[in-house]
């Protein structure tokens, strides 16, 4: 039978389950990857699981979030992560070294290979023909462990290409397309395979691009096959030995079929606050900008940096506009230092910062109130740039190079009619800069295990995690509406990102973007937990386990909601926290915050996976909520979360 690359990857894989869409598989994993904003909590999860010695293939360490040193907090995180990497036979990417998802696609990844990653975009290593999928950090140290990864097989969507990008479009209009198609819940529970006559004009880098932000569609992750363009990248890496042919079958065939044709597409522009408010860059050409950001692993290839050095060169940006460039590693940075690229980029006014997140992620370049940032990167959420009241636009490298150079957004086909110019042409080198000597290699069994992490003072231990009552009354402290993000459940930038580690001091930035009181007043209702109440997406966007870690933090027990992102709800099961959905939908507005909420006979509806009624004290009403754990999850639900169940079944 005829096969896509999707079932190709999962069934060589395949564990247990069948690849039926909605039944639950498991998944041997041969590698991951942490980033230091989630990474200590899957270092400490790792003590928690007392593993001795990662079981993975590979398994790296990356540092590229908390780069500003402020103060002591970040230093003192990277020197536990270092040390707890040593411990476990961690790989370890130092800081500078460069963002996590363009550095492992060009040091280790490898077409063929399954990955989990505790950072959302991981699935960007499905440009090399990889299965790569962004879970949350318990997760992914259970996969460190040697355990399987659980999901629910995905729909696979195939998304046929065809044609060739006219001039100044980019890899960034093909995947503002399919937001602009599908917004940011259209591949929800869905694997989206690319394929087609198209794919020979985009690089391996170029699907890097739309492969990472597949996760703003909330797609479980993006495939593309493993041809002759991937082998081309691992050849310019030194690594073409680590190629592997991995193409889709003559007629394989597809749950959903899609279409398109890259000829069509016209420079796009996700308006604030939402990557699928997508629009074409004509309509809203002319508005003032106070910042253009070009880097971030949406954007990381040197192509994405050069094409903006050949548009500036020889000309000065907007006085009103800061020109930030993030180079995404520090292999990039010498490409384009060798190409002269970084001379045209400083000489334009441009301001170059340290290789890594950055911006994308709050730590710094954060814009001023009510100014628009134009950037090339994956999210604009409400507040993600650091800035509460932000106004930050989403576009690609050549949109934004023209916009800094004008002060006001510009389409850049209409810059380069009006300037004369012809779109550049870019003389790439045939290799990388490739230098490892910022990757720290695994210790070897003897040394690793006399290595002690080094935990400082702002590096807490995980909270107990206690079972799940079967019967109990709580408040709704806070009822909100749909796309709601984690983000805002649980913010990042540079104020509480240093406190990643510190869970009992991060819980007090919790909602502090909707609701400055939620954490105050979930502290006085500790002794009967909380409620909160959610529309549809409920916990879009980052990963982060910290915003299901910090509400347990401060005693959140359910959320009801009329639908879940996929990793905020496996990560709220993985704590311990039930979610719960409306039968009926219509029921949500019949809710207030404040409302007092009674569960009886969790246990025995959860077992015998029956529809739960809820209680409205405070009304005197009924409504049904359902849920769609599997057993595995009911059991771990009961017993606290996935780390008192594990132990439990070692003792």
């Amino acid at each position: 039978m005829a096969a896509n690359v999707t079932h190709k990857l999962i069934e060589s894989h395949l564990v247990s389950g069948e690849l039926k869409p909605g039944e639950e598989i498991a998944i041997r994993i041969d590698q991951t990857l942490t980033q230091d904003a989630t990474g200590t909590l899957v270092m400490q999860e790792l003590e928690a699981l007392a593993l001795d010695r990662a079981q993975t293939e590979v398994s790296v360490q990356y540092v590229d979030h908390n780069l500003l040193q402020t103060d002591e907090k970040n230093a003192e995180d990277h020197e536990y992560l270092r040390t707890a990497a040593q411990h476990f036979g961690l790989w370890f990417s130092k800081p500078g070294n460069g963002v996590s998802h363009p550095t492992h696609m060009q040091r280790f990844g490898i077409p063929g290979k399954t990955m989990v990653g505790s950072d959302s975009h991981t699935p960007a290593a499905g440009s090399l023909g990889m299965l790569a999928i962004g879970v949350g950090g318990l997760e992914v140290a259970v996969a460190i462990a040697g355990k399987p990864l659980h999901l629910r097989m995905p729909e696979v969507w195939g998304v046929r290409l065809e044609g060739e990008l006219p001039q100044w479009c980019s890899a960034k209009d093909v995947i503002l397309e399919m937001l602009r198609r599908h917004d940011v819940k259209g591949g929800v529970n869905r694997v989206i395979e690319y394929y087609g006559p198209g794919l020979a004009t985009l690089s391996a880098m170029d699907r890097h691009v739309i492969a990472n932000m597949g996760a703003e569609l909330g797609a479980t992750t993006s495939v593309f096959p493993s041809d002759d363009a991937v082998r081309q990248f691992l050849r310019a890496e030194e690594r073409e030995d680590d190629w592997v042919e991995l193409l889709a079958d003559d007629g394989a065939d597809y749950d959903i079929d899609e279409t398109i044709d890259l000829s069509e597409p016209e420079p796009l522009i996700a308006k604030p606050s939402s990557p699928g408010n997508v629009v074409p860059v004509r309509e809203v050409a002319g508005e003032p900008i106070a910042q253009v950001v070009i880097g971030s692993s949406a954007n990381p290839g040197l192509r994405d940096f050069a094409i903006a050095a050949a548009m500036v060169d020889g000309r000065q940006t907007s006085p009103a506009v800061s020109f930030d460039i993030n180079p995404t590693s520090r292999q990039i940075l010498a490409d384009l230092m060798s190409m002269g690229a970084t001379t045209s980029l400083v000489m334009a006014g441009a301001r170059i910062h340290q290789a890594g997140c950055m911006g994308c992620i709050g730590m710094g370049q954060a814009p001023a109130t009510g100014h628009n940032s134009l950037r090339t990167m994956p999210r604009n959420f409400p507040g993600r740039s650091g800035t509460k009241e932000d106004k930050v636009w989403l576009c690609s490298p050549e949109t934004a190079a023209a916009s800094a150079l004008t002060g006001v957004i510009t389409d850049p086909r209409e810059w380069a009619e009006t300037e004369g110019v012809d779109y550049p042409t870019l003389r790439m080198p045939a290799k990388s800069s490739v230098n490892t000597a910022m990757l720290v290699p695994p210790l070897e069994p003897d040394e690793a295990k006399d290595v002690e992490p080094v935990k400082g003072p702002n590096i807490s231990g995980l909270p107990d995690l206690e079972p799940l009552p079967d019967e109990f009354d709580a408040p709704v402290l806070l009822k909100v509406g749909d796309n709601i993000s984690t983000d805002e459940i649980s913010p990042a930038g540079a104020r509480a990102l240093p406190f990643r580690s510190n869970i009992p001091k991060l819980a007090e930035f919790s909602f502090t973007q909707i609701d400055e009181s939620y954490p105050d007043r979930a502290q006085e209702a500790e002794e009967t937990g909380h409620v909160i109440v959610g529309g549809d997406n409920y916990g879009q966007g980052s990963s982060r386990e910290h915003a299901a870690i910090a509400l347990r933090q401060l005693g959140l027990r359910v959320v009801i909601a009329k639908s879940f992102a996929r990793i905020h709800w496996q990560n709220l099961a993985n704590f311990g926290v039930l979610a719960l959905e409306f039968v009926d939908s219509d029921d949500y507005d019949n809710i207030d915050q404040d409302d007092t909420l009674a569960f009886t006979e969790l246990q025995k509806s959860l077992e015998e996976n029956e529809p739960i009624t809820v209680r409205n004290v405070t009304k005197d009403t009924t409504f049904k909520v359902c849920h769609r754990l599997s057993p595995r999850q009911v059991e771990y639900i009961l017993a606290g979360g996935l780390i008192p169940q594990l132990t439990r079944e070692s003792d």
